[in-house]
C-alpha cells in the first residue's frame, strides 16, 4: 500500500505528523467544526490544538505503517495546502474476518460534488485490491441522509440497525450497519478450492 494516491480529481495521503500537517488537519476540523461534532462522540478539550493534532497524527501513520488503521486526508489537486475531507479505514482485520470499517468527513463547502464518493471509492479499492480485505462495513446515525445516500450510492447494503451503538452527546445512540463485499475473488476462497 502507498501513502499517496490521486484519482482524477483529488489526491489522498496519509500524513506525516510535522507541524504543516497538523496545521493543515487543525485547520480543516475548526472549518466545520460544529458539523463534524453533531455525528461523532464528544472530543477532549485539548483536540482542537496543533499539539493535540500532531499526536494523533503519529499515532495515525504507525497505525497505517502496520496496516491496522489507515487515514487519508484528501485534497483537490492543485491546492495541496488545504484538506477537504478525510477517509478513514480502521479497524483493519486482514486475517480471519478479512474485514474493516470506514468513515468520512468532508468540509461543507466542497459537498455535493461528488469529492467524498470519488475519494471513498479509491480507498475501497485500495483495501480490497492491495490490503486483500473482502468486508467493509460502516455505521451510520439513521436520520444522516447524505451518509446514507453516499453509502448506497457506493453499493453497500444495510443490514440493520446496531441498537444503542455508540455514547454520544450524552446518550446511547442506535447506528445503521451497512456493509460492501469484495467483487475481488479473496484469499480464503482460493485456499478451500484448491
Amino acid at each position: 500500500m502507498l501513502f499517496e494516491y490521486e484519482t482524477k480529481r483529488l489526491v489522498l495521503k496519509i500524513l506525516r505528523p510535522d507541524a504543516a500537517n497538523s496545521q493543515q488537519v487543525l485547520d480543516f476540523y475548526m472549518r466545520d467544526r460544529e458539523l463534524f461534532e453533531r455525528f461523532e462522540p464528544d472530543r477532549v478539550p485539548q483536540f482542537y490544538t496543533a499539539a493535540y493534532q500532531k499526536n494523533v497524527l503519529r499515532c495515525e501513520y504507525n497505525l497505517a505503517v502496520k496496516t491496522s488503521n489507515v487515514r487519508f486526508y484528501v485534497y483537490l489537486k492543485g491546492y495541496p495546502n488545504a484538506i477537504i475531507g478525510t477517509v478513514c479505514f480502521h479497524n483493519i482485520n486482514p486475517h480471519l474476518y478479512s474485514c474493516c470499517e470506514v468513515g468520512y468527513k468532508f468540509s461543507t463547502l466542497f459537498q455535493h460534488q461528488g469529492y467524498a464518493a470519488e475519494a471513498v471509492a479509491k480507498g475501497i479499492d485500495i483495501m480490497f485490491s492491495e490490503v486483500g480485505l473482502h468486508r467493509i462495513m460502516a455505521w451510520v446515525l439513521p436520520d444522516n441522509e447524505p451518509s446514507i445516500r453516499l453509502l448506497k450510492q457506493l453499493n453497500f447494503q444495510l443490514e440493520g440497525i446496531c441498537r444503542e451503538f455508540l455514547y454520544m452527546h450524552g446518550q446511547w445512540t442506535d447506528h445503521a450497519q451497512y456493509s460492501l463485499l469484495s467483487p475481488i475473488p479473496d484469499y480464503m476462497s482460493s485456499k478451500q478450492s484448491q
